[in-house]
């Protein structure tokens, strides 16, 4: 009974950075932009944090620090998929890699060394955080359903030319769908370098961005689904941490693929029977 609980506190510790990104993931998708940069964005917003955290002592300027990161990134991905009507794949594709080779070299800029910043001696309430990230993401399937904005948000995603019909403004609802997706891709990494961690660690995201998308899919493009789905991942994270720490006899880097393993298997189970918003991925002309 104890290890179970244990596993529980646990999981709910692990999956904010890959529950609120998959919240993100949603309002993207469902506005009908295709956000596969948020693995660069999280990888962002983590090292933005790490960096503010160690020369302010503020944790909670660090992981608003994050956010606003997320948000710039990710208008330039939103001004690349809306206005300039180009591929949102390889668009997301270059912010990964963008992100990738630019910490890096601001790690060695900034600090001297390579690999990982200094850690920061200031911590956040770890409680307060984590309650303020899963209070964001039931806030944000509430929006999504039962407003006004959620609707017209999820009508430029399914129907873009009937919702301009009615006087929608199709680029206006997208533009928010994509800049949110980019805060909450910040503020996951940014949960990665203050509530986690202490410092920052090259490509630290770790696949945990396209995590977010698998559990955006096996949760069915519902911030409700993605968030279980983000809690059923964090589970294997939890129990492969778990094993490690009692010393039992499986080797750590099978312990370490277990995460990674239920992506897989969602996706398999259920990816071929989740369908996107209609217009997801496509360019709207006006």
């Amino acid at each position: 009974m104890e290890a179970l609980k244990t596993l529980l506190i646990q999981t709910i510790t692990v999956a904010p950075p890959v529950l609120i990104t998959a919240v993100g993931a949603c309002l993207s998708e469902l506005s009908g932009v295709t956000n596969i940069g948020l693995e660069g964005i999280m990888l962002s917003g983590a090292f933005a944090a790490a960096v503010v955290n160690y020369f302010t002592g503020n944790p909670y300027l660090a992981i608003l620090s994050g956010m606003v990161v997320g948000l710039l990134i990710s208008l330039i991905h939103a001004v690349i998929s809306i206005h300039l009507k180009g591929d949102q794949i390889i668009s997301g594709v270059a912010i990964n890699l963008f992100a990738v080779a630019t910490t890096s070299y601001l790690i060695k800029t900034i600090f001297k060394v390579s690999g990982s910043t200094p850690a920061a001696s200031a911590h956040p309430n770890k409680t307060l955080v984590v309650l303020f990230i899963y209070v964001l993401a039931l806030l944000t399937y509430y929006v999504v359903y039962h407003t006004v904005l959620g609707l017209r948000i999820r009508a430029v995603g399914e129907h873009p030319l009937a919702a301009d019909t009615v006087g929608i403004s199709v680029y206006k609802y997208r533009y928010i769908g994509v800049l949110a997706s980019g805060v909450f891709g910040g503020l996951g990494g940014a949960y990665m370098t203050t509530v986690i961690l202490a410092s920052f660690t090259n490509n630290m995201s770790a696949g945990r961005g396209f995590m977010a998308m698998a559990a955006m899919i096996f949760g069915r493009w519902n911030p409700l689904g993605a968030i279980l789905a983000s809690l059923l991942f964090a589970f294997g994270q939890a129990l492969s941490d778990y094993t490690k720490a009692s010393g039992g006899s499986i080797p750590q880097e099978f312990l370490a693929m277990i995460p990674y393993l239920l992506t897989i298997v969602a996706l398999v189970a259920f990816g071929r029977k989740s369908r996107p918003p209609k217009a997801s991925g496509k360019p709207y002309e006006k």
